[in-house]
């Protein structure tokens, strides 16, 4: 943040996919949340609005993406519109198909402007996933976390295999590769994506910005009076 203060353009962007109960909020908590917030920009994107689906689907995308000098994080993204859509015939196929396209071009539009773009699926196994979600029914303290929903998704496990398949063959580029993280173990899970962030800012390497200071003036006007 201090580096975007002297007119750096510079920017992160971590964008979390996973399916339900692979750690997108764990990861934000103990991975993300060693930064200081201050520094942060958070974005969970749920079910589009009605607002938001009388716009193309990188609409609300863009409305949220990081200002200079900060961590913008997207707990699920625009991959939603090639993820969801695709299993639930959201829209023709074809219309998915070229969605792939202009998600890469996109990308390389955000890098191109200084925006560093890390895409972390968190794959977490088929019985992995089911005991986690026991683990919340068994818990009253979790069933705010629990939405019925989720059975429904699972259902539809071996169709959201396909579609995340897709999207790590023809959205992993140059610009913006995806990284598959495993999550049936949340220590692993947390760490590896830490270690992704911190690689990923020490080759940024940013700077304080170095203003022209007279610090001999400056401290002589704050010394205390005779």
């Amino acid at each position: 943040m201090a580096e975007s203060t002297g007119g750096g353009q510079r920017r992160v962007l971590l964008v979390l996919q996973g399916m339900d109960t692979a750690g997108k909020g764990g990861v934000v908590t103990h991975a993300v949340g060693v930064f200081g917030p201050i520094g942060v920009e958070y974005t969970a994107f749920k079910k589009p609005t009605e607002e938001e689906l009388a716009h193309d689907f990188l609409w609300r995308i863009r409305k949220r993406l990081p200002r200079p000098g900060m961590i913008g994080v997207f707990d699920r993204s625009h991959y939603e519109d090639v993820l969801v859509a695709r299993v639930h015939a959201l829209a023709p196929k074809e219309e998915i198909d070229a969605r792939y396209d202009v998600i890469n071009a996109f990308e390389q539009e955000l890098v191109d402007g200084g925006t560093t773009v890390l895409k972390v699926f968190l794959h977490v196994s088929y019985d992995k996933q089911r005991e986690r979600l026991l683990r919340r029914l068994a818990r009253p303290d979790k069933h705010w976390k629990f939405n019925a929903g989720d059975i429904d998704e699972r259902a539809r496990w071996d169709e959201y295999q396909a579609a995340y398949a897709a999207v790590l063959e023809r959205c992993s580029t140059e610009a913006a590769p995806w990284y598959v993280v495993p999550a049936d173990h949340k220590t692993y899970r947390n760490w590896a994506v830490a270690e992704l962030l911190r690689e990923t800012l020490a080759e940024l390497d940013p700077q304080y910005p170095q203003p022209d200071l007279d610090v001999e003036q400056l401290r002589a006007r704050l010394a205390p009076p005779h």
